[in-house]
Parts: C-alpha cells; structure tokens; sequence
C-alpha cells in the first residue's frame, strides 16, 4: 500500500522538532508539488518526497539521509529514497528521473527563497528574481547555503536559472501566511 501524507507527516514529527526544519520541509513539499504539475510527476509522491527529504537531520545530521532513506525503503518507496539518497550530493549519485532532478534544484533555494523573505518588509509579495541573485551574491547573507549546489543542481534539472527562481517564488506565494514570509502588514 502507497504512503499517505498523513503517514509522512506522522514520520516526520516523530523525528523532528525543530520548528524551522519542519517549515522548511513544508516549504519543499509546497515546491515539489508545483514542481510534479509543471514536469509530469505525481503530485502526492513529489510533494511527500520534499516534506520528508530531512526528516532525520534534526536527530541524526551526521547520518543524514541514511536514516529517512532506509525508511522510505521499508515503506516499499524506492523511488522517494533514491530521490532523497541523490540530494545529497556527497553520495556521488546521479539522477534517475525527473523527481531526483527536481528536489536538489528545490530544496537549497526554497530556504534560500524565504531566507530573503524574511529580510523584506513586504516579504515574498515583491519578491523578484533578481533580488535572489543579489542576495546569492551577498557571501555573508544566509552563509550556510550552498551557492554552488543551488547553481549546479538548476543546470541538472536544464531549466533558466531566472525562471527556476520566478518558479520557486510562485510557487511559495499562496502559503506565504503559512510559512511566515507575508511581510509585516
């Protein structure tokens, strides 16, 4: 039997309470369904692939994605765990479908995305693609992120790095409440 959101969900409360992780996965799941309706995917498979692509980090960084990789195999989902084992890119993997493609060029910059939300009084409302590519020039501006990956992981997916960005934004902009990247009114 198919996972369910609800199962998803269950899987990764359990293993993560981190309150900014968890909207991080929210975020990524927002983007991965958008991403299956524009690319031909399965919008549930997608979107749980992206909820639950970190749900061990909060416990288990070191082991990450080992962890919710055997899980999702236990589960008979192969396809989600290969998908997450390739986000990681220190595994050397290389894609296999569309689905594997599109969560690494998602995952980065979706926290990339509402990081520079969260910096704009007006949030993601006026947010454009060009004030992305300024903050991703700007080293010190959410200094964790991985700017290579972000660029690499667009070229994969071998869409206009301009457009993956405007795509990214759209796609957050119905749940920015949700999120917490509205602005302040």
């Amino acid at each position: 039997m198919p996972l369910t959101r609800d199962q998803a969900l269950q899987q990764l409360h359990s293993w993560t309470t981190n309150i900014s992780l968890l909207g991080h996965a929210r975020a990524v799941e927002i983007v991965m369904r958008a991403a299956a309706s524009k690319y031909g995917g399965d919008t549930e498979v997608w979107g749980m692939t992206g909820l639950l692509h970190d749900a061990d980090y909060d416990q288990w960084p070191e082991d990450h994605p080992k962890r919710i990789v055997d899980w999702l195999r236990e589960q008979g989902e192969e396809e989600m765990a290969y998908a997450v084992s390739f986000h990681q890119t220190k595994w050397g993997l290389s894609p296999k479908t569309m689905m594997d493609k599109a969560l690494l060029a998602c995952d980065e910059l979706a926290g990339f995305v509402i990081a520079c939300c969260l910096v704009r009084p007006e949030g993601i409302a006026t947010l454009e693609p060009k004030s992305v590519k300024k903050k991703l020039k700007d080293k010190a501006f959410a200094a964790k992120v991985d700017r290579e990956i972000i660029r690499r992981s667009v070229e994969i997916l071998g869409v206009d790095f301009d457009e993956h960005i405007g795509f990214v934004i759209e796609a957050l902009k119905p749940h920015a409440e949700e999120l917490g990247i509205a602005g302040k009114k």
